[in-house]
């Protein structure tokens, strides 16, 4: 079950998705909110198990140092030279999410260390701030951000992904759980356009 923890908070933050099953893990942890007090309403003492950065932009890791007190849990990400960051993630690696696997890829052009997760079997993407409902993209006028390296890393998600995709989850915003690769299309040609 994946649950957005951030949804309904008028903060500005990002999302933040708690993945349950063999290994509970929460994907990005969203700023300016409670989100200990939600992950104990959901969780218990159990806790979790791990967070995963889809990227360390202050709006998605407001809530890491919190998280990592409250429930002693690593924060795995692209980049162990964050702060917010204790165990990296390579390109390409598999990273246990609830019951199913997703491969990570690294996906600059937004933030250097972008990584989106795709889950195969359970046909679901978790997109960061790469793309997002519509055709929306990740905004690069922030520093690292780079439109041409945005495009590739988009085209580079169409290429592992296809109109089998069930849901995608974004950095802001609903989730997409109607026909998601044809919100990756749209991002594709609306980034080639602006």
């Amino acid at each position: 079950m994946i649950q957005n923890l951030a949804g309904g908070v008028s903060a500005f933050t990002s999302n933040a998705f708690l993945v349950e099953g063999d290994r509970t893990v929460l994907v990005d942890t969203g700023a300016n909110f409670d989100l200990v007090s939600e992950l104990r309403d959901r969780v218990g003492d159990d806790g979790i198990d791990a967070v995963v950065l889809t990227h360390t932009h202050p709006d998605h890791v407001g809530n890491v140092d919190a998280v990592r007190e409250a429930f002693d849990a690593e924060t795995w990400g692209f980049d162990p030279e964050q702060p917010a960051v204790d165990r990296a993630i390579e390109d390409e690696s598999t990273v246990r999410l609830g019951d199913g696997e997703y491969v990570a890829l690294h996906t600059p052009g937004h933030k250097n260390d972008h990584l989106c997760f795709y889950g195969e079997d359970a046909g679901t993407l978790f997109a960061g701030d790469l793309v997002f409902q519509n055709g929306g993209f990740g905004r690069t006028d922030l520093p690292e951000g780079d439109r041409e390296l945005l495009v590739r890393s988009i085209d580079r998600v169409r290429s592992v992904v296809d109109d089998s995709l069930a849901a995608m989850h974004v950095g802001h915003g609903p989730s997409v759980l109607e026909r998601p690769y044809d919100h990756v299309e749209m991002a594709a040609r609306a980034a080639r356009l602006g």
